[in-house]
């Protein structure tokens, strides 16, 4: 039996809507975490024309202090609830699954997700954020993200 509110007290975004395309980078938006002390991504995909080579396509956690792509890094493991490696799709048949959730507990104010594919990759992808533990809850709301600058 359910007992507890999860839906008002969190905020939800969309992080990642992409079509992958070869090996270039596709970048989410920035996920502001002011106010905020968890965030948990959920990733899945759409039509997978072509996972890419047998490597196929991942996705990878980033952080910033602010909004701009120079100042993004690469998350550290230590600060991930999950492995990005977790996150890899290698099978053109993989059309429309769930790939699967990774948390972040750094210290950053933005962190955004991005994917990228290897030779021939033709897929689209779609990540959401999941915003909890705000310091003041109780409306479930959107964050609509903020694009790199």
């Amino acid at each position: 039996m359910a007992s507890f509110d999860m839906r008002n007290n969190a905020e939800y975004g969309l992080a990642l809507s992409a079509t992958l395309s070869g090996t270039t980078k596709a970048e989410g938006n920035w996920i502001d975490m002011q106010g905020w002390e968890a965030v948990t991504f959920s990733v899945s995909t759409g039509t997978v024309t072509d996972a890419g080579t047998e490597a196929g396509f991942s996705f990878q956690v980033e952080e910033g202090d602010d909004t701009t792509d120079a100042g993004a890094t690469a998350v550290a493991d230590a600060d991930l609830i999950g492995l990005e490696s977790a996150l890899t799709v290698t099978a053109d048949a993989d059309d429309n699954v769930f790939v699967g959730t990774i948390g972040y507990r750094g210290s950053k104010r933005y962190v955004r997700m991005t994917a990228v594919g290897t030779t021939g990759t033709n897929a689209v992808v779609t990540c959401h954020a999941r915003k909890d533990k705000g310091a003041s809850m109780g409306t479930a709301t959107i964050d609509t993200g903020t694009a790199a600058t």
